[in-house]
């Protein structure tokens, strides 16, 4: 109690006005969400929490904490589900511990941090209750000289440099001289002016953080409390207005904010610098100040549903007529061709019968990596395991041949093979040692066809033949949401 002074700055009777808006506030209540919040919160990891838990209940950092810590910290400690920890798998945040060199979550250290912080914060809580009297008009006379202001800094904008200059001479340093050279009590001197000469009468004004169990430092919480809830409910209404017609869940309508958006940047790129910046400044700020004058705000909401409403319908009206006709998204999902190989081995020599070995993504050829470093090919044993690629399903029913082996072969430069123009179309290898292959390129007209004489020669092990099939994007019904 010591620090509590009467004339300290953070002392104020007036709290915080909280905003009401319309709109609920219902926090989620989803127990996956509640999961991820509890294992972000706490660090993503149990040992670093835990480790942090032990140095606060045995005190071996300075943090001032007091036995009713140390003891509820080993509580916690104790009352964390291991488990629950070890099973959350989160997707990377940037502000994870991983990214950000700085403490862990700890009870004990946030609870310290906030007595801190509640302690000091009512400078903030001051200069905002001015701040919101100088805008609502409580005295006309400050609101017009800020109006003042405003209007020469608008027309001559290199007066704004002087603005701090000004502020730390006039709201800093002369009532600073002033606490130090008081005027005389009122009953001992009967004249409205004193000389402010001679050496200092009275210490200087410090401003002090607010004593705990002090009424500041419950002023402080109360206005805390009040900003929580003003942000809140902030929060919720800009997401409530600005979400729906800007996250394409209504695709022509944000189409059409785009367009809007687009035309306006090129246009304001071409003719910005024709424009009476100084004039709009004016306007915008004049008019921003007045909407908070008691009497404006009762004669628009008097006037809203008389005069306003009528042309809002209008103009949603036409707005979705234009839409209607002129934004037009009714194009296909873009679709795809993807391919499978499917693999035969010769068993038993030359004159051993092919088996079905699998299906894979590459055609598995002489020179391919896998096959010069000795490892099998990686696929699926059967055609109905080959799954569409991540984010894409299947555009048509079944798999189709693909007929013109001779154009992958050549697209792929393909060595060492010999490809077959009609039946199974299938591509076999070349008996025959690595540099054997590398002597035979497949070039235009001069691949090795089964059906033209090239059967007298020596199959290899290996054979494959090209499956194709389409796919189109799939439609995702939940993308997921961003944190705040």
């Amino acid at each position: 109690m010591d620090e509590y002074t009467a004339d300290a700055f953070v002392n104020r009777e007036e709290p915080v006005p909280v905003i009401a808006v319309s709109g609920s506030d219902s926090p989620s209540s989803d127990p996956k969400g509640k999961r991820e919040r509890l294992k972000e919160s706490l660090g993503g990891s149990k040992d670093k929490l835990k480790e942090k838990l032990q140095d606060a209940g045995s005190g071996s950092k300075d943090y001032g904490y007091s036995l009713q810590d140390r003891l509820f910290a080993k509580l916690l400690q104790q009352v964390i589900p291991e488990e629950e920890v070890e099973e959350l798998d989160l997707a990377p945040d940037v502000r994870s511990s991983k990214y950000i060199n700085r403490p862990g979550f700890s009870l004990p250290l946030m609870t310290n941090n906030f007595r801190r912080f509640n302690a000091r914060i009512g400078v903030v809580f001051v200069f905002q209750n001015r701040l919101e009297r100088l805008l609502t008009w409580r005295k006309p006379t400050h609101t017009l000289s800020l109006l003042a202001v405003c209007t020469f800094v608008c027309l001559d904008p290199y007066l704004l440099s002087v603005i701090p200059v000004a502020a730390a001479l006039l709201f800093v340093m002369v009532p600073a001289y002033l606490a130090r050279h008081p005027p005389p009590p009122v009953s001992s001197i009967h004249t409205t002016s004193y000389s402010m000469n001679g050496p200092p009468l009275a210490p200087p004004r410090t401003i002090k953080p607010a004593a705990e169990m002090s009424k500041d430092f419950f002023r402080n919480m109360r206005d805390l409390q009040n900003c929580m809830d003003d942000f809140s409910t902030i929060h919720d209404a800009v997401l409530r207005i600005v979400t729906p017609p800007t996250n394409f869940s209504n695709e022509p309508l944000s189409s059409t904010i785009f367009l809007f958006l687009f035309v306006a940047t090129c246009l304001l790129f071409i003719t910005s610098h024709l424009l009476p910046w100084r004039l709009v400044c004016l306007l915008v700020c004049w008019t921003a100040i007045a909407l908070g004058h008691p009497s404006i705000q009762q004669l628009l909401l008097s006037n809203h549903q008389k005069h306003l409403a009528p042309h809002e319908r209008t103009a949603q009206s036409w707005l979705d007529a234009w839409i209607s006709h002129d934004i037009v998204l009714d194009a296909p999902p873009e679709t795809r061709e993807v391919e499978i190989f499917e693999l035969q081995r010769r068993n038993g020599g030359q004159n051993g019968e092919w088996e079905s070995w699998m299906f894979s993504p590459g055609p598995y050829d002489p020179l391919s990596p896998q096959r010069i470093s000795g490892d099998r090919p990686k696929g699926t044993r059967f055609f109905e395991d080959v799954a569409p690629p991540r984010g894409w399903e299947w555009g048509d029913k079944k798999w189709v041949l693909d007929l013109a082996s001779r154009e992958w072969v050549e697209d792929r430069m393909v060595q060492g093979v010999e490809v077959e123009i009609e039946g199974e179309r299938w591509v076999g290898d070349l008996a025959g040692d690595k540099e054997a292959y590398e002597m035979k390129p497949i070039g235009k007209g001069k691949s090795k066809d089964l059906d033209e004489g090239g059967g007298d020669s020596k199959m290899g092990e290996w054979r494959r033949r090209r499956w194709v099939r389409m796919v189109r994007r799939k439609v995702v019904s939940d993308i997921g949401s961003i944190g705040s």
